[in-house]
């Protein structure tokens, strides 16, 4: 079965392109503030004294309730002891010991409306939702907008969002999953049997990366296969690699077996004589001197067999 595979990276950081599931939970945790009435919460209003002033009432959008002879009261942001105090000293000018009492029917509305735009259990099953990092490298989320998260770890996220959650939104926690990696591809040309792109499934060196382009072809400078890599600053650096004696069984640990990133290009060259052999047709046959009569023709590349 083999060994267990180790780590690829000490620590993921997650880049463009990555695919996130947030998995959302209610924390159930007692706050150490009151709860702060807010649009869409139902509240229960009487009076021990006058039943006329009993009524269910809803926070309306302009976050106010109407209550008899009063109207409309502001109530958004308030906490149920201090509209009770409110509209006790409201009532105090038609009833001298009114005796309010209000009882919170349905709370939290909002955290619901947000439970509401993140539910998929009649999709995926639970409350998600996927999100992916985007060529900026931000996530939109609900209520919190766009969030960085390129370069960050799923722990640092993590913090991150239920810092900005608990600010906005307490009673909500989120957990980022890392749902799907961002491409990685290597390119390899030049002297190979199948040049092309090829995706980075797990950690690759230079030899693997020429087995996934189907080996060498005969006449392939294998002493100076040269990587090319763009730095973090974009900027192209390139190295030259000797993997002949490895690929030839003469070297079982050649110094240039080097682990790849995303985006390298490998390549392969031409042999010296294979380039000579080239350049000897293009002058000599398809060249100015193809147009001069010869009887004979010459092949570089098979002197050595003379």
């Amino acid at each position: 079965m083999g060994h267990a595979r180790t780590a690829h990276v000490p620590e993921y950081r997650l880049r463009v392109d990555d695919e996130l599931d947030l998995v959302y939970r209610l924390t159930r945790a007692v706050t150490d503030q009151p709860y702060r009435l807010e649009v869409g919460d139902e509240i229960h209003v009487e009076s021990m004294t006058d039943p006329d002033i009993d009524a269910d009432l809803l926070v309306q959008p302009d976050g106010t309730i109407t209550l008899p002879m009063l109207r409309q009261v502001e109530t958004a942001g308030l906490s149920v002891e201090q509209l009770t105090d409110k509209l006790e000293e409201l009532y105090k000018k038609f009833n001298n010991v009114p005796a309010i009492t209000v009882t919170p029917l349905k709370v939290n509305t909002r955290l619901q409306d947000f439970r509401d735009v993140v539910d998929s259990r009649y999709g995926r099953g639970g409350q998600s939702q996927l999100v992916r990092v985007t060529p900026a490298g931000n996530i939109a989320l609900p209520l919190l907008g766009s969030v960085r998260a390129q370069g960050l770890t799923l722990d640092e996220l993590r913090a991150e969002l239920n810092a900005r959650y608990d600010e906005t939104l307490p009673g909500i926690e989120v957990i980022p999953v890392l749902n799907a990696r961002a491409p990685r591809f290597v390119y390899v040309l030049g002297e190979v049997a199948a040049p092309g792109r090829f995706e980075l499934v797990g950690p690759t060196t230079v030899l693997q990366a020429i087995s996934m382009a189907g080996s060498w072809n005969t006449g392939a400078y294998l002493k100076h296969v040269v990587i090319f890599r763009r730095g973090d600053d974009w900027r192209l650096l390139a190295t030259m690699v000797d993997v002949k004696a490895a690929l030839h069984g003469n070297n079982p640990c050649p110094a240039g077996e080097l682990w790849l990133n995303d985006s390298d290009v490998v390549l392969v060259p031409k042999n010296p004589i294979l380039r000579t052999d080239e350049a000897i047709d293009l002058l000599f046959t398809r060249g100015l001197y193809g147009v001069l009569p010869t009887s004979a023709s010459l092949n570089f590349s098979k002197l050595s067999s003379l």
